[in-house]
């Protein structure tokens, strides 16, 4: 059971705090000038020159960590450590240190050709902003935690694109859709990434569709197809509004005592107005010096 939870721990990140570098650094200017001093007092004892290579050692302990990025420790293989804080430190020289930016970063990916869950060939791309949060995860259990978030966006955009229609016309059972379902789609499209990027030590801050659209070869038998369900959408609004002004002009005249309408005189009054309000083109008045039937 210990070797088990050590060997737990040794796969999670672990924060250490580093020596502070101008220690050693006040000592490596202490050896030069010391070194300096004894060759010229002693005339050129070689026996001084041997602190060169120890100046030159402590000197590769010295590193750099800037803000909102990080050092990831190792020694002969083995993960010592990651440091976090900000500033100028020394370890081991013998240590291995890795750099890992801790820093948001935005990917805009490639736009993919895939068929959406009916079949129709599209072109979708996703904005995506992460980031490291696990160091260890980033550096050991994946190679080029990158490449790693930009094949696997990749991978979860297709994925996305198969679960849902374009648009509701052959699934008309479908509420959500990607043009229309923007919300719930991105929320899919961040939970994918994240339960896929975990792995990795990678945090999705943000995750949604950047571009969306028919591919050419069917945008044009697409966007006609539009055009055609706007057109019935709208005559069928034309047309209810047309009874509802027919049915109110009808009643008016009967209650306000105009005219009286028979059966055959309703139809043809019904007729005549429902050609004027509901064609697309403007009406030519014609006057009628008989009777309503000739």
């Amino acid at each position: 059971m210990k070797n088990e939870k050590n060997e737990k721990n040794e796969k999670n990140e672990k924060e250490v705090k580093a020596v502070s570098g101008y220690v050693y650094l006040a000592l490596v200017l202490f050896l030069i000038v010391f070194t300096i001093g004894s060759i010229v007092l002693s005339r050129g004892n070689p026996i001084f020159f041997g602190v060169v290579p120890i100046v030159i050692f402590i000197a590769r302990g010295f590193f750099i960590v800037n803000p909102n990025s990080s050092k990831v420790l190792v020694l002969f293989g083995a993960y010592k450590g990651t440091v976090k804080d900000n500033g100028f430190f020394w370890a081991n020289p013998f240590f291995t240190k890795q750099k890992i930016s801790l820093r948001a970063r935005n990917f805009d990916s490639e736009r993919v050709k895939v068929n959406d869950k009916i079949g129709n060939p599209i072109l979708i791309n996703v904005i995506l902003v992460w980031k490291v949060r696990d160091t260890f995860k980033a550096a050991f259990d994946v190679d080029k935690y990158e490449e790693f978030v930009r094949v696997q966006t990749d991978a979860a955009v297709r994925k996305l694109a198969g679960s849902y229609p374009y648009d509701s016309f052959d699934d008309a059972q479908s509420d959500v859709t990607l043009r229309s379902g923007m919300d719930e789609v991105n929320e899919a499209l961040e939970n994918e990434l994240t339960e896929r990027l975990t792995m990795a030590g990678i945090e999705v801050m943000e995750a949604r569709i950047g571009y969306l659209a028919y591919a050419p070869e069917i945008a044009s038998s697409m966007l006609k197809r539009q055009q055609a369900v706007a057109i019935v959408a709208a005559r069928k609004k034309i047309v209810e509004g047309a009874v509802g002004m027919v049915e109110d002009a009808l009643q008016r005249l009967s209650d306000d005592k105009i005219i009286d309408f028979d059966d055959d005189k309703k139809a043809t009054m019904i007729s005549n107005l429902m050609v004027v309000l509901c064609g697309d083109k403007e009406v030519t008045p014609v006057i009628n010096t008989g009777t309503l039937h000739t």
